[in-house]
């Protein structure tokens, strides 16, 4: 690996010199100071000096880059110049610094824009790339004034929206009939042929092609005919797609077979995928084919793959990196009030492999799989799972459990139902104690119930009236003891994948008395112009509010799916915002998952009061690598490919385990540039002009939560004192007081 030194003499090509003289031409003052400057400390000085004397004519964005004043208010009164004016500062506060790089199996990335220009102007050299030109061009308009904000209006985000349709159009459900019919007709000749055998889903003697057609229609509605029949080989997933995959992608997937990367795409999805492109939806099917079509960097990387979450590293009997003991793999947690549950069950699987998944690299190590006969629950389950539940009650801020996986409802109703009893049992001892303890001395209460899963996208035909069942049943009995919410959580990454069956699961579930909420993740395909803004609408319509929008997280492995954070917070500001709830609603929305039976209709009548095309119910966040969720940044670096470096500040509007006080700030390399990102969406089709100004978003403060996602009751009477935290190695247990930000009234969902 060169040296700093050695890379500082590395040349400039053509295209960077091209755009580096464009950007002297633009801006004769950066010239004259860095053609003048004898030496890199000069130019950083002398730049510094210029800047500053813009900001004193805006005392608050003066304020701002010093963090002297950084409250919402603040940053949403910032000019398009302030924020240039801030990032070229924090650049040149930050020159030279050098952060471990993930993306690059932990090299080490430097920045320091200001020496690569002075280096560039001077000497021709300092090996920048294009991207980091283009990016620096960009800011020194914005900084100039010559490149302003682009302020959109709403007919041009619902045009945007237009070009998406759902999977409830009458022209698009006749195409999956199509995808169907095919998929079952080759899956006859599977069976006929006897290269698919199984004793569930097999032709009695004697019957016609036309009564064994017949007979598959009526499988195609049991879930687990999907799971048995799902395809494991790229030829496999080719052959149903109606050989369509062009070579390049063939060859991808093939390397990822060798690789070890499995292949698990049912029937029923595998159906959604465009064969015959319909004029009217071209490219619309993108966001769930870079799902189940993996990327050449995911094959380059699988090996090599690191767990983006550090709690997710867990040592038996050793607090996680956000400082809790766990005592079991069934576990993770990141927040005092809620943790994740992990059955040891068919739920540890899922209904489909997402390229970009977290958990990818437990497919790496084996440690998750879809062999479904070796996930079925074991002997020592029940056992496990008394021992798990027996944490969430002697657990004094625990008030929320998320059972997910793998998938939640991949396990069997029997299971599920275990799971749900197990967690009523718990709650009540964990109420019961609470009349033994002094008023201050208070254990937090279960309040709310989730259960995570894709099912309903993946695999719609799990929802039957036999689960809902389960749910409706738990749902009347946990009320009766205090548990107030009770949340799906699922994955619709597409308008399309809202079809007949999945509305019809959603309608079921709500019927059940459950909310239903999306989480989105904002992959490159899923980031154009319009598709999450029409997305959320599509959702509305169904009856699901839009939970959190995400930044795809993951190092190179996931770099095709990324799309940069200057394109989630243009995303923000520039589509969602014609969503935005006006706050006299906001009481009347907390009352949502009170009523989930009923939502569509109240989901409906907010959006024609407040005359919305949708409800932005989301917050975008990223999940960062060291503990919590948080859209709070600001750009402090960029490396010589242009690809931005994010000091990110934890989210300051909930609790976080105190260990976060010796964290500090969290930086983050992205693994791509901006331009790389917008060369991918020109091969999606998409138009640069369109995002105009994506290189101005620098920076972001964390949206505000809305009330419907407020945990019910006042919590002021829990005790402050933390159980099951461990900061450092020499204590076994201590209990720690929560910050006084403890005393906030309302707490955001994990």
């Amino acid at each position: 690996m060169p040296t700093l030194k050695e890379l500082d003499k590395i040349a400039i090509n053509v295209r960077s010199h091209k755009i580096l003289k464009q950007i002297l031409n633009e801006n004769p003052i950066l010239e004259e100071i860095l053609r003048n400057a004898r030496n890199e400390t000069e130019a950083l000085e002398s730049i510094r000096q210029w800047v500053l004397n813009s900001l004193y004519t805006s005392p608050a964005a003066l304020k701002y880059y010093r963090r002297e004043k950084t409250d919402h208010q603040t940053f949403i009164s910032l000019k398009w110049s302030d924020l240039a004016a801030i990032r070229i500062l924090d650049y040149i506060d930050n020159a030279g610094i050098e952060i471990e790089d993930m993306n690059l199996k932990g090299k080490i990335a430097i920045s320091n824009p200001i020496v690569s220009l002075w280096l560039a102007v001077n000497h021709g050299t300092g090996g920048a790339k294009p991207a980091f030109f283009e990016d620096m061009q960009y800011l020194f308009r914005q900084f100039s004034g010559k490149n302003q904000r682009k302020i959109l209006s709403r007919e041009q985000v619902e045009e945007w929206m237009e070009k998406y349709p759902s999977g409830l159009d009458p022209r698009i459900i006749k195409l999956r009939e199509e995808n169907r019919d095919r998929i079952l007709n080759l899956i006859i000749d599977l069976i006929d042929s006897g290269e698919k055998r199984d004793p569930k889903y097999q032709f009695k003697p004697g019957l016609s092609r036309e009564e064994k057609f017949k007979q598959t229609l009526e499988w195609w509605q049991d879930r687990l005919f999907h799971l048995r029949f799902a395809f494991r080989t790229p030829e496999m997933v080719n052959k149903m797609l109606g050989h369509s995959l062009d070579p390049d992608t063939m060859k991808i997937l093939e390397d990822a077979k060798i690789a070890g990367i499995p292949f698990f795409v049912n029937p029923y999805y595998l159906s959604l995928m465009y064969v015959r492109v319909p004029s009217f939806a071209i490219g619309g099917d993108l966001a769930m084919r870079d799902y189940v079509l993996y990327s050449r960097r995911l094959v380059e990387e699988f090996g090599d793959i690191t767990a983006w979450e550090k709690e997710d590293r867990v040592k038996l009997g050793e607090p996680n990196a956000a400082g809790w003991l766990i005592p079991e793999h069934n576990l993770h947690r990141r927040y005092p009030e809620v943790a994740i549950l992990i059955p040891d069950t068919v739920g540890r699987a899922c209904g489909g492999l997402c390229s970009s998944c977290q958990r990818m690299y437990g497919f790496q190590s084996g440690e998750l799989n879809f062999d479904l006969e070796r996930l079925k629950p074991k002997e020592s389950w029940k056992e496990k799972l008394q021992r798990l539940m027996a944490y969430f009650e002697n657990d004094s801020q625990l008030r929320d459990i998320l059972v997910t996986g793998g998938d939640a409802l991949m396990s069997s109703n029997t299971s599920l139902e275990t799971i749900l009893n197990a967690i009523y049992e718990m709650a009540i001892k964990k109420r019961d104690a609470n009349r033994h303890r002094p008023p201050s001395e208070k254990y937090a209460e279960i309040v709310r119930v989730r259960l995570g899963t894709k099912l309903p996208v993946y695999l719609p035909q799990r929802i039957r009236p036999d689960l809902i069942k389960v749910l409706a049943e738990f749902k009347k009995k946990a009320s009766n003891i205090g548990i107030r919410q009770f949340i799906v959580q699922t994955h619709f990454e597409s308008p399309l994948e809202v079809t007949p069956e999945s509305r019809a699961g959603i309608q079921a579930l709500l019927s059940a008395g459950w909310t239903v909420t999306n989480q989105l993740v904002f992959t490159a395909a899923a980031s154009r112009r319009g598709h999450t803004a029409r997305l959320r609408q599509v959702l509305n319509e169904i009856g699901v509010l839009s939970y959190y929008t995400f930044t795809v997280k993951g190092y190179m492995e996931n770099s095709h799916n990324f799309a940069t954070n200057a394109r989630i917070v243009q995303e923000m500001v520039e589509e969602k915002t014609y969503g935005r709830i006006p706050v006299k609603f906001h009481e009347s929305i907390e009352q949502f998952p009170m009523d989930a039976e009923n939502m569509v209709e109240n989901i409906a009548t907010i959006k024609e009061k407040a005359g919305l095309p949708f409800l932005a119910t989301d917050r975008s966040v990223l999940n960062l690598p060291g503990v919590g969720k948080s859209m709070t940044f600001r750009v402090i670096g960029i490396t010589r490919y242009g690809r931005r470096i994010l000091e990110f500040e934890h989210d300051a509007t909930r609790i976080h385990s105190p260990i976060i006080e010796k964290m500090g700030k969290v930086l983050i390399v992205e693994s791509k540039s901006i331009r790389e990102y917008l060369n991918q969406l020109v091969e999606m089709g998409e138009s640069i002009e369109d995002y105009d100004g994506i290189y101005g978003y620098s920076m972001a403060e964390i949206e505000d939560r809305l009330p419907v996602f407020n945990y019910p009751g006042d919590e002021a009477w829990i005790t402050k004192e933390i159980t099951n935290l461990q900061i450092s190695a020499q204590q076994s247990r201590v209990p720690v007081g929560l910050p006084s930000s403890h005393d906030f009234q309302k707490r955001a969902f994990l």
